[in-house]
């Protein structure tokens, strides 16, 4: 990334199971943390915690990851039948 009073450097990891959508923008020095969901055309300036939900420009967080499990757990259409 280049700005005009600042060069930004950086590796960017992103861990396993990552959703990432269209158009997103992710700059240098930033993590993805495992099983996070990233909404198309978000501009990623800092960390994403590992299981949560963002979006934005710039990025905000949607939901944790414990707000994403409850989701899950509240959701009909994860309820398994036995």
């Amino acid at each position: 990334e280049y700005l005009i009073e600042e060069y930004r450097l950086g590796e960017v990891i992103i861990g396993d199971e990552v959703m990432i959508g269209a158009n997103t923008t992710i700059l240098p020095g930033v993590e993805i943390g495992s099983h996070a969901v990233v909404s198309a055309g978000t501009l990623v300036h800092k960390d994403v915690p590992a299981g949560s939900f963002v979006g934005g420009n710039p990025m905000q967080i949607i939901y944790t990851a414990e707000e994403m499990e409850q989701r899950k757990q509240n959701s009909p259409s994860y309820v398994v039948e036995e």
